[in-house]
């Protein structure tokens, strides 16, 4: 597999550091609001990169942090009159919403900021035995001059940097690029003891600390959003690599931004969508196939059409596994010439779906493949007579890959028929015998108005949800 590595802006065969193990690291949110749908995309995306690695054998260890200590979360907890915790706790829960709902499956751990303020402070404190941090009053800060390599991850060289960092005077650091590492106490705000007085930790300084904690000092893979190359994971490398002297990350994949009906996502500008929003609009399943018809790196334009094209695309799959799962239960128990070589070629479509995503993880052309087997298959279902076994055969193939890119996870239950719907349709089926055609219309009107959508087919009714 190759993934393309921010680092090196290239693509490289990735090999894990300890064989048949992958340890990925993923910044997750900080905790004061709903997640919006450029949060979406990462969360989706790496989850799927996660699956495939589990696909092809791989045991995978993912962490996903939470901010839940930060100026945003203590500002609304004033706002509102409650307390910091409350806020994020109040923000985790819905965090997990939003992600059973996208079909996010629970990282292997999900640490929190507060929970690791002893490791934090452990760091901080090698940091500044080792040079690379200082004490400023109550504030500890890193000192970037100290770490040669630091803008080795944005490639942007540490002059540069300088040059258009913005010198704020409230804080006396050594050079405008240092950032906080550890922040002196305010009035009303959470704290914790620290060698250096009341304070609480710098955003940069947990992912480092926790990383470390849950993964080890070095890790195979680090992901996140374009946004968070500079500073955060820049500052992350500086952190990690000055604390521990080795190297922190072997590949740094990021995911492209996010645009509104092409336009930047702003609440200043009233575009600004919480995957919430988006999802009582559309559907979350929806929205994940949206994120997965393209490669992960490339910029993605957010709009209504193109959310209701994927919905219609995602309704294809949806139907031709509907079709597959009724000709399993229902069709010819004799196998067609035409079959046989259908089921011979499945194999391709498997080994065309590990190319794509072997190169580096690209979903927009595996799910291209999906529906070349999906239309394949229509073409031989839609003939006289086709059989059980075919049926089985395609729908395993249909399952596995959707299965990778977890598609249809909202399926399960939804076509559980009650008893009155199943003593409806029987009825319908009884009054067509007899040939009662006002009385299986009649039957027919009503199961439309439940929702309920049926089709006569020669192996015999099937049935949808509208």
């Amino acid at each position: 597999m190759k993934l393309f590595n921010t680092m090196t802006m290239q693509k490289e065969t990735f090999t894990p550091l300890e064989e048949g193990r992958v340890k990925m690291y993923a910044c997750g949110p900080t905790v004061y609001n709903y997640i919006h749908i450029g949060n979406a995309r990462p969360l989706i995306m790496f989850d799927v990169l996660r699956r495939y690695f589990e696909y092809r054998g791989y045991i995978v260890d993912f962490v996903q942090n939470f901010t839940d200590i930060d100026d945003k979360i203590i500002n609304r907890a004033a706002e509102e009159g409650k307390t910091s915790d409350e806020i994020a706790e109040t923000y985790i829960a819905e965090y997990y919403t939003d992600a059973r709902g996208l079909g996010v499956r629970e990282a292997t751990a999900h640490p929190k900021a507060t929970e690791n303020v002893a490791e934090i402070i452990a760091m901080v404190s090698r940091l500044i035995e080792r040079g690379y941090a200082y004490q400023s009053g109550a504030d500890v800060y890193y000192r970037t001059e100290q770490f040669p390599e630091y803008g080795k991850l944005s490639h942007q060289p540490l002059e540069d940097l300088k040059a258009g960092a913005r010198v704020d005077t409230s804080e006396i650091k050594e050079n405008p690029t240092d950032f906080a590492l550890w922040k002196g106490a305010k009035p009303g705000e959470p704290s914790w003891d620290s060698p250096w007085g009341q304070g609480r930790p710098g955003w940069h300084i947990e992912c480092s600390a926790m990383a470390k904690r849950y993964l080890g000092e070095t890790i195979d893979i680090h992901c996140g959003g374009q946004d968070l190359i500079f500073p955060h994971h820049e500052n992350e490398i500086a952190q990690s690599e000055g604390c521990n002297g080795c190297e922190f990350v072997r590949y740094w994949v990021h995911n492209g931004f996010i645009s509104v009906d092409n336009t930047k996502m702003s609440k200043s500008l009233g575009n600004f969508f919480t995957v919430r929003d988006a999802a009582e609009a559309y559907g979350y399943e929806n929205i994940r196939m949206f994120m997965l018809m393209s490669h992960y790196r490339s910029p993605l334009n957010y709009s209504g059409d193109i959310l209701l094209q994927a919905k219609s695309a995602l309704e294809r799959l949806k139907t031709a596994k509907g079709n597959l799962e009724f000709i399993a239960a229902n069709g010819s128990d004799e196998l067609r010439e035409s079959e046989k070589s259908f089921i011979e070629t499945l194999p391709k479509y498997r080994e065309r779906f590990i190319e794509a995503m072997d190169d580096d993880f690209n979903t927009a052309d595996a799910v291209s493949v999906i529906f070349e087997l999906v239309r394949e298959s229509n073409g031989i279902s839609a003939e006289p007579n086709p059989s059980k076994e075919f049926a089985n055969h395609a729908l395993e193939m249909l399952n596995e890959l959707t299965d990778v890119l977890g598609l249809f996870y909202l399926d399960e239950g939804d076509n559980s028929l009650d008893a009155e719907v199943e003593t409806l349709i029987e009825e319908r089926q009884s009054a067509r015998k007899e040939k009662n055609w006002a009385k299986a219309d009649e039957i027919r009107d009503r199961l439309t108005e439940m929702g309920i959508v049926l089709e006569d087919t020669p192996q015999g009714v099937k049935w949808k949800r509208a």
